[in-house]
């Protein structure tokens, strides 16, 4: 059997923190050209003769950025996983995603499918994981080397970087060392990226190497997919979340409406009564009523993605805190969460009326991106000369609107709830950003906090808020939107001639 590599993007939640927990709220997700390989193929090439007997199967891991490897054993009667190596170096989201991946084929292939599984697990697996730099935080080492804050720096690093660590000093640094990350949803695309790649090698599916979205054909086989990479995403959390950064991983940039979380039941997972086949199929069978609805940014619009380097944000404690107030407060949280969702919905509606605009009247919608592109948007509407050029100018001051107010609910439902979902540094820089020319939006990605800013300029300006956030330590990342979800890719991404982080940036 020859290499599968596959890759899965990381996003950013536009819209939709906090609400996009529960249904019916809805959220707009961007998929990003940050993105997560899994490459996949025979640990031993050849079946030894004894291998009929053999109750057990080897799996190795490894994670080149890390620099470690795991080795499990799988069991082939029960799939049940053991790891030979180090706890260290265990990876519960791909243990989770070998697990399930290989119990959904038995799951789903008759007799003498089954027999040409086995004999393909007896020659092992060998998965090798990586992720494009954009998910992790190299802004120490940037600075460790002199080096300005800015994308071209991070362009300089080679692709798939070791990772750096954050050790807690306070700790004398005898602490596990913590991933430094940006936010992107890292364990997601890895998730998604594994699961895809299993399930194309072990021939459940038949992954697309279409990175037009428009044009695959695959969607049954990535509801498969997105089935598989949900649960084991899930059970390796310990928790049934929101889902939307799986399901960007997916199927790429999107409208997100959760799945109801009693169609994975941990419960249902941890019953060792059940062969694991079997608990997958109810999986597979399971009423996913999950919305995802295509979404991107509209033509000539750039995402930008910053790092202040605050330090971060725990999310699970943030959610945790707001999940707190609507309960000791359910009037006031009802009404601010009625107001956010309005506002998410006002902002998606005149996106699209954007979309909608580019594609019926191009010449007057890419005239007005242009000028407005080198205005700050209180100039805007001295451009309305013409009605069709007033409507794409009305279209993107209301979305300007919209996201301001998103933000002031935002704010109102972290100071109600006490946690710093915009904390004022990040307000501060948002506002200035928000002055700037050509930009329409600027806002805290998903859950808030200290972690990230986003922006979305007009034409070419994002080069020059790259350059102000810069000069107010804040480092723009490279990361672009891209709509396109989990692929098939044609090699491992280290042998590519031209890396990712140097055909991403721009060079005047």
């Amino acid at each position: 059997m020859a290499e599968i590599v596959t890759s899965a993007p990381g996003k950013v939640l536009m819209t939709g923190g906090y609400l996009i927990l529960e249904r019916p709220n809805s959220g707009l997700v961007l998929s990003t050209n940050a993105r997560f390989y899994a490459i996949i193929k025979p640990l031993h090439h050849e079946i030894k003769s004894d291998s009929w007997a053999w109750a057990w199967t080897d799996v190795r891991l490894t994670s080149p950025q890390l620099s470690r490897e795991a080795l499990y054993k799988l069991g082939l009667k029960n799939l049940d996983i053991q790891t030979v190596s180090s706890s260290d170096t265990r990876n519960p989201f791909v243990e989770y995603a070998v697990q399930y991946s290989v119990a959904a084929a038995y799951a789903t292939f008759d007799q003498s499918k089954k027999d040409v599984l086995h004999k393909l697990l007896l020659q092992g697996l060998d998965i090798t994981i990586l992720g494009s730099n954009d998910f992790y935080s190299y802004r120490n080492e940037i600075e460790r080397r002199g080096l300005p804050l800015t994308p071209e720096s991070l362009a300089s690093l080679p692709p798939f970087s070791s990772i750096t660590f954050n050790a807690d000093s306070a700790d004398g640094g005898n602490c596990k060392p913590e991933v430094a990350k940006t936010g992107l949803g890292s364990s997601a695309a890895m998730t998604t990226a594994v699961v895809a790649a299993l399930l194309h090698y072990l021939d459940v599916v038949k992954i697309s190497s279409s990175k037009d979205h428009r044009e695959r054909k695959d969607v049954t086989d990535l509801d498969m997919v997105h089935k598989i990479a949900q649960t084991a995403h899930c059970i390796a959390q310990g928790k049934v979340g929101s889902g939307f950064d799986v399901s960007s991983a997916v199927y790429g940039s999107q409208r997100y409406v959760r799945f109801s979380p009693e169609v994975i039941s941990s419960t249902q997972i941890a019953d060792k009564a059940l062969p694991l086949p079997d608990v997958l199929n109810e999986i597979i069978r399971g009423k996913w009523d999950h919305d995802t609805i295509e979404f991107s940014l509209p033509p000539l619009m750039t995402l930008l993605l910053g790092e202040p380097g605050t330090g971060g944000s725990s999310t699970p404690s943030m959610v945790g805190a707001v999940k707190k107030w609507q309960k000791s407060d359910p009037h006031k949280s009802l009404d601010t969460w009625r107001k956010l969702s309005e506002a998410n919905s006002a902002l998606e509606i005149q996106l699209n009326l954007l979309s909608k605009l580019a594609k019926e009247q191009w010449n007057a919608y890419k005239s007005v991106i242009e000028n407005c592109s080198i205005l700050r948007s209180d100039k805007w509407i001295e451009l309305s000369s013409e009605p069709n050029k007033e409507a794409v100018i009305k279209a993107l001051l209301s979305a300007k609107d919209a996201m301001l107010m998103i933000r002031y609910h935002m704010r109102l439902m972290g100071e109600s709830a006490g946690v710093p979902i915009e904390p004022e540094s990040q307000t501060q820089l948002l506002d200035g950003t928000l002055n700037l020319e050509g930009v329409l939006l600027a806002g805290v990605p998903g859950a808030g906090g200290f972690d990230a800013v986003f922006a979305v300029c007009l034409g070419n300006s994002s080069s020059n808020v790259t350059k102000i956030w810069s000069s107010h330590n804040v480092l723009a990342l490279l990361v672009k939107e891209d709509p396109c979800g989990v692929c098939l890719e044609n090699a491992d991404p280290r042998t590519y001639e031209i890396t990712s982080a140097v055909s991403s940036i721009n060079i005047e």
